[in-house]
């Protein structure tokens, strides 16, 4: 090995073998939480590594790291290659071997099934000791637990159950919407959204929608009401939020803020009722295709919430 001096540290010119080592173990490290890194992902392990031990800085790179990517993403795809080629190999890879392509898709490069932004579980193994003939059956007796009443907790269990199933089927046959609805009734209820959500990202989407609607609440309601023309005679009519409103009506302004930054109209989508009306609001409801409702009592105060789709 030959040592460089430079007036920061001192660099390391690294042996074949040392290189090779390196780049072996930041692969592994790598896959281990993704097959398919996208190249942001390769720059930041490139400047985490070049960080953590300067020695490794290349001086001719533009931010001391390019060179290390550069080699990185080579080792993965070698890296891949490799473990498609053994037993060890998951799912997640072999979906994209040439022998599970198509036809008109058998080339390597062609097609790749890489997962999307934020989805930790793009195609996941079926559990153990399953197959996807048993999947399918136990698909079609989620079709039977979905028609039952208060079936929530059997059919979470049976959706959990069935997930690596299901992803597999719509990465491998690009499912379209008709034919999931159709097949996977329970994935469109309110409770599945949210868990699916969570499968897939492992990020709970309707406390994270919250936690970001409630940080940027107050500066979204002064960006709507600062436009002109019809959008602020609009808001005007909307209770002007102080220090001490509470979070769920700041949330309610923003929201209609919003639909009215549309174009929409805010009471097409939400309708508002008393207690005293909840006969001639069940009815009015019946109607909607989709409707946000809120019941109040005679003070104003919020006494229930919910969501309508399709009737």
């Amino acid at each position: 090995m030959e040592m460089q001096s430079t007036r920061e540290a001192r660099l390391l010119t690294p042996s074949s073998k040392m290189l090779s080592n390196i780049l072996e173990t930041l692969a592994d490290k790598v896959y281990s939480y993704k097959s398919y890194p996208s190249d942001a992902d390769f720059s930041e392990v490139a400047e985490a590594l070049t960080q953590t031990y300067p020695c490794l800085k290349e001086p001719g790179s533009f931010n001391h790291s390019y060179g290390w990517k550069q080699r990185l993403k080579t080792k993965m795809y070698n890296y891949r290659t490799y473990l498609k080629s053994h037993s060890s190999s998951s799912d997640e890879l072999t979906v994209n071997t040439l022998k599970r392509k198509l036809l008109t898709d058998a080339h390597p490069a062609k097609n790749i099934k890489k997962p999307r932004r934020a989805e930790s579980n793009h195609y996941p193994s079926l559990p153990f000791n399953e197959t996807p003939e048993s999947m399918e059956q136990e698909r079609v007796a989620l079709l039977s637990e979905v028609k039952k009443r208060n079936n929530v907790q059997t059919i979470r269990q049976k959706m959990a159950r069935t997930f690596a199933f299901q992803r597999q089927e719509i990465v491998d046959k690009k499912t379209s919407l008709h034919e999931m609805i159709e097949r996977w009734p329970a994935l469109f209820e309110v409770q599945e959204v949210n868990e699916e959500f969570i499968r897939v990202t492992t990020i709970p989407l309707e406390a994270r929608f919250m936690q970001k609607l409630d940080e940027k609440c107050s500066e979204l309601i002064q960006v709507v009401r600062k436009k002109g023309g019809a959008i602020r005679e609009k808001t005007k009519l909307l209770p002007f939020v102080e220090t001490d409103t509470d979070i769920t009506t700041k949330r309610e302004i923003a929201l209609k803020c919003l639909i009215l930054n549309m174009g929409e109209s805010v009471e097409d989508l939400i309708k508002e009722f008393l207690v005293s009306e909840k006969d001639e609001a069940g009815q009015i409801l019946q109607r909607e295709t989709i409707a946000i409702f809120v019941i109040r009592d005679a003070q104003a105060a919020t006494e229930d919430i919910g969501i309508i789709l399709e009737g």
